[in-house]
C-alpha cells in the first residue's frame, strides 16, 4: 500500500487554495487527512474535498502538529509568519508566495524544469512566480537544444494573478461599463475593464517593477545560469484567469523552427497550438482549467541571428500556482 500523507492548505478559501483542493482530488494525491487553514473569519465553515467534508480551522502557530506537507497560498506576510512553525512541527512547506524564493537555501522548483532541486530543501520549497513558471515550461526544451543567452518577454497578465479580489473587481467593472457607467477602481489603481496597465507592483530605481525583476532573478536561479539576460515588460490585461506571454529568445546557435517544434512536442507540460493555416495559436480562453502550457506562433526572430519568437498561455491559478505546488508535493 502506498504511503498516505497528512496535508495542510494555508489560505484554503482563497482562489489558489480552492484550486489546490481541486488539484489534490483530480490528481489522486495520497491524502490521509486534510487540514484547511484560513483566517478567523472563515473558521468553522465547511468545505468538501476528496469526497469528505472538512471544517476550516483558524491558522495558528499550533496548526501544523502531525502534518507532513503544508501548501501555503496566503501571501508572503503569512508565509514569513507561519512557515517556520510548520517546519518545526516536521512538515515540508511548499510556499506559493515570494517570501523565500530568492533565499539561497530554499530551492525554487518547476517540476518540468528542475525537479532534482527538490532534494536540496531544508524544510521549505518555493513555488516560482506564475509568469516565470509559464515561461520556463515553454523555454526549457529549447534551452536543452542550445543554451538561451537572452530573453525578451512581454506578459499579458490576468486578474487571477491578484486573487479572488482582482477577479471580482474585473467582473464588477465590466458590468458597470456595459451599463454605460464609469468604473471606480477599488482594488486596482486604475480602471480595469476594457483597459490595460503596467503591472501594479512597485517600480524600482532601475525602472523595472518587482514583477519584472522576479522574472529575471527567478529564471537565473531555476536554470542555474547567471549569464542569461532577461528583459521583461509585465502588463495587467482584462482577462479573468490565464496569463499570456510573447517571448523572444536568443540562443548560442541557430535552432530551426522545425527542431524547436520537435523538442516541444515531447516536452512535459507543453501542448503545441500552432496552426498557421487557420491562424489558431495559444489563447487564454483555451488554456483555462488546463494543466499544460500552450505554446505556438513559433517563428524565426528576423531581428536577431540566433533568435526564435513564440507565444505562450498558461492557467495562472493552475500551472502558475496550485498545480505547480501539488506537483512539487508529488516529487516529495
Amino acid at each position: 500500500m502506498h504511503k498516505q500523507y497528512n496535508v495542510a492548505i494555508v489560505g484554503a478559501t482563497g482562489a489558489v487554495g480552492l484550486e489546490m483542493q481541486k488539484t489534490l482530488e483530480k490528481r489522486k494525491f495520497p491524502v490521509k487527512s486534510l487540514r484547511l487553514l484560513a483566517s478567523s473569519r472563515s473558521a468553522g465553515q465547511e468545505m468538501t474535498c476528496l469526497g469528505k467534508t472538512w471544517r476550516i480551522e483558524e491558522l495558528t502557530p499550533e496548526s501544523f502538529h502531525g502534518i507532513d506537507i503544508a501548501l501555503f497560498s496566503a501571501g508572503a506576510s503569512i508565509s514569513k509568519q507561519f512557515a517556520s512553525y510548520a517546519v518545526q512541527a516536521g512538515a515540508v512547506v511548499v510556499d506559493n508566495s515570494s517570501a523565500f524564493r530568492m533565499q539561497q537555501d530554499v530551492p525554487l522548483v518547476v517540476p518540468e524544469v528542475n525537479p532534482e532541486d527538490v532534494k536540496l530543501h531544508h524544510g521549505i520549497i518555493a513555488n516560482p512566480n506564475c509568469t516565470t513558471i509559464i515561461m520556463l515550461v515553454a523555454i526549457k526544451p529549447l534551452y536543452d537544444l542550445s543554451p538561451v543567452r537572452r530573453i525578451v518577454v512581454s506578459t499579458y497578465q490576468s486578474a487571477s494573478g491578484a486573487g479572488a479580489k482582482g477577479m471580482d473587481e474585473l467582473l464588477k467593472q465590466t458590468k458597470t461599463v456595459l451599463t454605460g457607467q464609469k468604473p471606480e477602481p477599488k482594488f486596482f489603481p486604475h480602471p480595469y475593464a476594457f483597459n490595460l496597465f503596467s503591472h501594479n507592483t512597485d517600480i524600482g530605481a532601475n525602472g523595472y517593477n518587482s514583477e519584472e525583476m522576479k522574472m529575471l532573478n527567478e529564471t537565473k536561479k531555476i536554470l542555474h545560469d547567471d549569464k542569461i539576460k532577461v528583459c521583461s515588460t509585465c502588463v495587467r490585461v482584462p482577462i479573468l484567469r490565464s496569463h499570456a506571454e510573447a517571448i523572444l529568445i536568443e540562443q548560442e546557435r541557430l535552432v530551426s523552427v522545425e527542431e524547436a517544434l520537435t523538442a516541444l512536442q515531447t516536452a512535459p507540460g507543453v501542448r503545441i497550438v500552432n496552426d498557421a493555416a487557420s491562424n489558431h495559436y495559444p489563447m487564454p480562453w483555451e488554456s483555462n482549467d488546463q494543466y499544460d502550457v500552450l505554446v505556438g506562433r513559433l517563428r524565426r526572430d528576423l531581428s536577431s541571428e540566433n533568435g526564435l519568437a513564440l507565444f505562450v498561455c498558461g492557467d495562472q491559478l493552475l500551472k502558475g500556482a496550485a498545480l505547480n505546488a501539488v506537483q512539487i508535493a508529488e516529487l516529495l
